[in-house]
């Protein structure tokens, strides 16, 4: 189900919907109260999958996220196994350290001068390459890391965030771990950081709004789409239900009727808008869609997103945007946690639109594969010496049975 938006569709909805407000003025679906319109939540099994299949991933760098946080990146392998319900890991550490060679190394040394040695796991020499590879792709892409930055101030009512927030969803944007300390201190003409360096009451604010980055990725794909075709199109959502998914027929008319409303920069000066209004539903759904938009994988928690209701004006119900608009937006359960997701940046289960962040994980999930092949290798040859031994006991087991029939034919002859 997609909605079209031209310009002569546009008119000529709103000439029908203008005749039909003379017959009977009480004719207007976007009259409605927003909170009567309801749409059930139905599962999108493609959307979880692509949830699912980074699950190997995000465990893996949970774990290097422990050890890295230890003093001296080293850790005894007993007091990891402590965290493993932490951790949400299923297996031993032990069996996960088996599972995925080439992450850290394993050493036995005291913990005090006079105690036993014990197992102790750092960090290994091809985790610590990647850790250069990365710091090398941050530095290409840090123009990128700046304008996400700016474009997440930008979008606040007082273009200020806290940083507390903003260390917690680091790993959403793609930010690097330092860039408080590394980067922000660099840029001094965009960023300010006020406030004690105490939890909840540090800041960081924009000092100079630029209006390159205050084109929304959808304002940014109608400019894109004038200069290929020369023709100008107005910014507008993409919308495109499931396959089997359906409305109905009154919600159906209210999002082509929403749909037909014009389009809210997330970066307008929406402070004159009533929270209850069309229009401030119409610019959550930009906010939430460019939000999305920044993420590294075009999806976040909505715990998360709910952090910065105060800040980007969500109301208390903002996560029922997700199902109400669900040709833009879809919420998953997967891990019983809800992750709103855009549907417009995956095709089946597969990212679409990479962030050129990306490809850090990239870089990770090739490590991981070249320690899990290095495994499998290992395992294979586990196996083949398992049956060579098999085979060798059996010959002897033959061998002696053979020998021992000998035996009993030459005393049957002896006598």
């Amino acid at each position: 189900m997609l909605f079209k938006t031209s310009s002569i569709y546009t008119t000529s909805i709103k000439h029908l919907l203008h005749k039909k407000s003379l017959i009977n003025p009480a004719f207007n679906l976007l009259t409605k109260p927003i909170s009567s319109l309801k749409v059930v939540w139905r599962k999108d099994p493609q959307l979880d999958h692509a949830i699912e299949q980074d699950k190997p991933y995000k465990i893996c760098s949970k774990v290097v996220k422990e050890v890295l946080n230890e003093p001296g990146q080293v850790i005894p392998l007993r007091y990891l196994e402590k965290r493993r319900e932490r951790l949400r890991l299923n297996v031993k550490i032990a069996t996960f350290l088996k599972n995925n060679p080439g992450l850290f190394d394993v050493y036995n040394d005291r913990i005090k001068p006079k105690t036993e040695p014990v197992r102790f796991v750092r960090v290994s020499h091809r985790l610590r390459n990647f850790f250069e590879e990365e710091k090398r792709i941050i530095l290409k892409n840090e123009g990128w890391i700046v304008s996400k930055l700016c474009k997440l101030l930008m979008m606040a009512k007082d273009k200020v965030l806290s940083v507390d927030k903003l260390v917690h969803v680091k790993r959403e944007f793609g930010f690097p771990n330092d860039f408080l300390v590394n980067l922000v201190p660099h840029y001094p003409k965009y960023f300010r950081l006020i406030g004690p360096p105490e939890e909840g009451k540090s800041f960081l604010e924009l000092v100079e709004w630029n209006p390159e980055f205050a084109k929304s990725i959808i304002e940014q794909r109608a400019e894109d789409e004038f200069r290929l075709t020369g023709i100008r199109i107005r910014p507008n959502f993409y919308y495109k239900l499931p396959p089997g998914f359906f409305l109905r027929k009154e919600m159906r008319e209210w999002v082509r009727d929403w749909l037909e409303l014009d389009y809210i920069s997330p970066y307008a000066d929406v402070s004159h808008l009533d929270q209850a209004s069309q229009e401030m539903e119409r610019r959550t759904v930009g906010v939430l869609h460019e939000l999305l938009s920044l993420s590294l994988f075009k999806r976040i928690p909505v715990p998360i997103l709910g952090k910065f209701s105060d800040e980007y004006r969500f109301s208390n119900e903002f996560s029922s945007v997700f199902t109400r608009h669900s040709g833009i937006f879809y919420m998953s359960l997967k891990g019983g946690i809800k992750t709103a997701m855009l549907r417009e940046a995956y095709k089946n289960s597969e990212l679409i639109q990479r962030d050129p962040l990306l490809e850090i994980k990239d870089k990770f999930v090739q490590l991981l594969e070249e320690g899990w092949q290095e495994r499998q290798e290992q395992l294979k040859s586990q196996r083949e010496e398992v049956k060579k031994d098999r085979v060798l006991m059996a010959m002897r087991d033959r061998e002696t049975d053979e020998q021992e029939n000998r035996r009993e034919l030459e005393g049957q002859e002896v006598k």
